[in-house]
């Protein structure tokens, strides 16, 4: 049974169900994701439905766990930096007002053993 969504996350109860039972974990994990967004205002119920489909094909893609942790953490950041760049613009409305770049790209330097 799904945990609602206004208790803290039992991470025990998870981490057991994902031991013992991986398909079980999988349909509960599913329950609890509808479950929160049912529980979202209507207005954003798709788009929320919309991102969760994102995340979960992500997964799918993903070669392992660790490669889909990566993938979704790039695209949060993603997110994060198109949210930072909007408010920069929003606090800063002056004509030719550009936001900071970032870094660039980075250059690798081979290193050779010694």
């Amino acid at each position: 049974m799904p945990q609602p969504a206004n208790e803290p996350l039992d991470f025990e109860y998870w981490r057991q169900l994902a031991e013992t039972s991986p398909e079980a974990f999988e349909r509960a994990r599913e329950a609890a994701i509808e479950a929160l967004i049912g529980t979202s205002p209507a207005e954003v119920q798709e788009r929320l439905r919309r991102l969760q489909w994102r995340i979960d094909r992500t997964r799918e893609r993903a070669s392992n766990p660790v490669a889909a942790c990566i993938a979704l953490s790039r695209m949060m950041w993603d997110n994060y930096d198109r949210l930072n760049a909007t408010l920069q613009r929003l606090a800063h409305p002056e004509a030719g007002h550009r936001p900071p770049a970032g870094p660039g790209p980075a250059t690798v330097l081979a290193f050779r053993p010694a």
